[in-house]
């Protein structure tokens, strides 16, 4: 059954697309295996200038890469160039510090031995599981450090974004990568388990839902093979009564709306301190009912389709049971009356545990308010959640909002800022929003083998 490409601004078919035959999938597995040992052998500059070559040509096509983005998965032209900025960043940052900084360098250790090392070397090839909201920076935080490290790469991307995936793959062959370290399977979810299965890949890194996440960490588990999991989240971001609440409110529509809401860190429940949860909800109101839908290709549009019908069919019923729960609608609550899958940015007031809102991740733009009786009671309501990705809080004293962080049970904690990957410091989550790490030094290593050598 051929993949569709298709539109969510206009709901229209772009392109069809024949899956990876499983002639193809063993092809490209044998491709993986043959690059794996002649990458494992190439020198840090040939890995640094690869990476710096995708850099390169991810700023040179920034235009014509966003508009893919765009067109298939609806993200406002603005955040589509921004996330290819931030993929040509990754790369650079591996390019520079994978290998000068020592986050591969043979580390000396005192041991009973005349000499002994720890030692990081490739594991092999990498099956990368990736979902459609950041089709090519989920992927490339995945694949730059796997790379820097020695490991070919096989994408299985979303169903939805084939021709994000497609277009990924013809950057890597463009950037002069030798043949099997980089390659797209356009391939279900059957298909992807039987590769995960497969003796020649040789661990798995998935950005997903929960449901994906524990089914791929089955297999791999069946398989003893290592796997990164960076699943769904439901991100607090705690409002604290001497907070600054022109500046949090500024951030909290950009966090909770940006690409429609559908971020797995984006700040979904606002835990707000109850003498100033009124004020704050009438200025988040004012901003949210200020969002323009639109074309996402036009520079004036503020809010973004949903990716698929399903989503926004799957929010609503969220919503909807929330209401009957006893939340109460400040905004919102609807589908709109437009071409496309756009949802009308949505805040509710009073969730309580035993709502959607409250106890689910909310994949688009609805915001759940929870009013706290106060600090202590907040950082209660921030940690009863099955997630745990990220959160942030916002207050004037900043000592007391860095003792507050330091207590949430989440794998990002910022204080006085949007929750953000960076590829500078480490990301990914605990409880059902996985395990393992991107960037940093650690994201790099979750992908080695780091093996003693003892030498008498």
């Amino acid at each position: 059954m051929p993949l569709e490409s298709i539109n969510p601004y206009t709901g229209a078919t772009l392109e069809q697309m024949e899956p990876t035959t499983p002639a193809g999938v063993e092809h490209a597995l044998v491709a993986a295996e043959q690059a794996a040992a002649s990458w494992a052998a190439s020198a840090a500059p040939e890995r640094a200038g690869l990476l710096g070559s995708i850099a390169g040509l991810l700023r040179e096509r920034r235009s014509e890469l966003a508009r893919v983005i765009t067109l298939e998965m609806g993200k406002l032209i603005g955040e589509a160039e921004a996330e290819i900025d931030k993929c040509a960043l990754v790369c650079d940052f591996y390019a520079a510090h994978a290998f000068d900084d020592g986050f591969l360098a043979d580390e000396s250790v005192a041991s009973d031995a005349g000499k002994s090392l720890i030692v990081h070397q490739p594991l092999g090839p990498i099956l990368a599981v990736m979902p459609w909201n950041f089709p090519f920076w989920q992927l490339f935080r995945c694949a730059a450090p796997a790379v820097a490290a020695g490991n070919p790469v096989l994408l299985k991307h979303a169903s939805n974004v084939p021709r994000c995936a497609l277009t990924i793959a013809g950057l890597w062959r463009d950037a002069g990568a030798p043949a099997g370290l980089f390659q797209t399977l356009l391939i279900g979810a059957k298909g992807a388990e039987q590769v995960v299965a497969d003796p020649r890949v040789r661990a798995v890194s998935l950005t997903g839902s929960e449901r994906a996440g524990r089914r791929v960490a089955a297999i791999a588990g069946e398989h003893l093979k290592k796997s990164v999991l960076e699943l769904g989240g439901s991100d607090a971001f705690v409002v604290l009564e001497d907070a600054d609440l022109e500046e949090t409110v500024s951030v909290a529509i950009k966090s909770r709306f940006m690409n429609a809401g559908q971020s797995c860190i984006a700040a979904k429940r606002f835990i707000l301190a109850e003498s100033i949860a009124d004020a704050f909800i009438e200025r988040f109101q004012d901003a949210a009912e200020a969002l323009l839908p639109g074309d996402p290709l036009d520079p004036d549009t503020t809010l973004a389709p949903l990716a698929r019908r399903d989503i926004r069919d799957t929010l609503h019923e969220q919503v909807q049971q929330s209401l009957a729960g006893g939340a109460r609608l400040i905004t919102g609550g609807r589908a709109l009356d437009r071409d496309g899958w756009f949802y009308a940015p949505t805040i509710l007031d009073r969730v309580d545990p035993g709502m959607p809102a409250y106890d689910e991740e909310l994949f688009g733009p609805v915001a759940a308010v929870i009013r706290a009786a106060g600090e202590e009671d907040a950082l209660r309501i921030a940690n009863d959640s099955r997630f745990g990705l990220g959160g942030s809080v916002w207050t004037t004293d900043k000592a007391r909002g860095e003792a507050f962080a330091r207590r949430m049970a989440c794998g990002s904690a910022f204080v006085n800022g949007q929750v953000k990957s960076d590829p500078r410091l480490p990301f990914g989550g605990i409880k059902s929003s996985g395990y393992g790490r991107e960037l940093s030094a650690l994201g790099i290593r979750e992908f080695v083998n780091s093996k003693t050598l003892w030498i008498a």
